[in-house]
């Protein structure tokens, strides 16, 4: 497989190098504007830029018609746009705001425990995720995709950074240096507390992850996720 990363950074050369040991050549390692290459010669891109470059990036590659799986965060505004512009060009996506396998399996016991949180109305949820002081982005789009999960599986109408309003979840963003992420779901009452958390010890998970999605899009078309990839 041929890959073009676009971005790269400390994730980028991580992932150059184990794609490189599961077999796959890297034709592009691109840090500039992305218009001035030919993609087309790549099978599948894999996108860890900074959030003002990603939707450029990602639709770019639709437009040339490769694949792109994206973990860019902190551009999601634009996201169901890049979407649109997928499926017009019949292209093939996937974004994850974390490709770990064991974030995803995290998202998943997160889903299961808001479900099961909902009824006992003593108890308020809150996250706090930790990360390396170079991160751009706060809070995470982990830490968000964990919210809006409990969003959707509780009465929370919302979330907020550090100080939230009644009927919303608060999320607090620590930034430390070597830190490669870590995510806490936190419920607390007055008599007990119940915490669940996933720690990453470096970012090979996260890069494994993109490489296995990027493995699992070849000859799709269409928007896909982690969760069609892993489960």
């Amino acid at each position: 497989m041929k890959i073009a990363l676009l971005g790269y950074g400390r994730m980028g050369k991580t992932i150059e190098r184990l794609a490189t040991e599961r077999g796959h050549e890297i034709v592009f390692k691109i840090k500039d504007d992305v218009a001035n290459y030919d993609l087309s010669k790549a099978d599948v891109a894999i996108d860890f830029s900074v959030p003002d470059a990603a939707f450029h990036n990602i639709t770019t590659c639709f437009k040339q018609q490769v694949p792109v799986i994206s973990g860019t965060t902190g551009w999601l505004e634009k996201y169901d746009e890049a979407v649109e512009i997928c499926k017009e060009k019949n292209g093939a996506f996937i974004y994850a705001s974390n490709f770990s396998l064991g974030v995803n399996l995290f998202f998943e016991l997160n889903r299961k425990l808001a479900e099961m949180m909902r009824p006992f109305k003593d108890y308020s949820v809150s996250i706090e995720e930790i990360h390396h002081t170079q991160k751009l982005d706060a809070p995470s789009g982990t830490a968000i995709s964990l919210a809006e999960q409990i969003i959707e599986n509780s009465d929370k109408k919302g979330w907020k950074l550090d100080h939230a309003a009644e009927g919303e979840i608060p999320v607090r963003a620590k930034r430390i240096e070597n830190v490669p992420g870590t995510h806490m779901v936190s419920y607390d009452s007055k008599i007990d507390s119940i915490n669940i958390e996933h720690i990453a010890h470096s970012r090979e998970g996260f890069a494994l992850g993109a490489i296995v999605a990027a493995e699992w899009l070849q000859d799709k078309t269409g928007v896909f996720t982690m969760k069609d990839v892993l489960f």
